[in-house]
C-alpha cells in the first residue's frame, strides 16, 4: 500500500513539473540575450571582440547593436535637420527652421 501511494506521489510530482516549465516564457532581457548572441555567433565573433559586441547589444536594446543610441534631444535634432535638408533651406533660413523645429514639444 505504501509503495503504491509512493509511487503514485512521485509520478504525479514527475508528470506536474515539465508543464509548468513548459509555460513559463522568457523575460524580455533574456530574449535580448539570445537574440545578441545569435547575432554575434552570426558573426563569428571571438573574444575580446564578442565581449564587446554583446555589450553594446545588451545595453542598446531598442536600436541595432551597431548603432549608437540616440537621446530624445539628439533625436528631435536628427528630424529637424532632415526637414530643414528636404526644403533646402541655407543659412538663416535653416538657423530660423532649426531653432523653430527644436522648440516644439515631442
Amino acid at each position: 500500500m505504501k509503495i503504491t501511494l509512493l509511487v503514485t506521489l512521485l509520478f504525479s510530482l514527475f508528470s506536474l513539473a515539465p508543464a509548468g516549465a513548459q509555460d513559463k516564457q522568457p523575460t524580455p532581457q533574456q530574449q535580448r540575450m539570445t537574440t545578441c548572441n545569435q547575432q554575434a555567433t552570426a558573426q563569428a565573433l571571438k573574444g575580446d571582440s564578442r565581449k564587446t559586441y554583446m555589450s553594446d547589444c545588451l545595453k542598446n536594446s531598442s536600436s541595432k547593436p551597431a548603432e549608437k543610441s540616440l537621446t530624445p534631444q539628439q533625436q528631435k535634432m536628427r528630424e529637424c535637420n532632415v526637414q530643414a535638408t528636404e526644403q533646402s533651406l541655407k543659412g538663416d533660413d535653416r538657423n530660423k527652421f532649426m531653432s523653430g523645429c527644436l522648440k516644439k514639444s515631442v
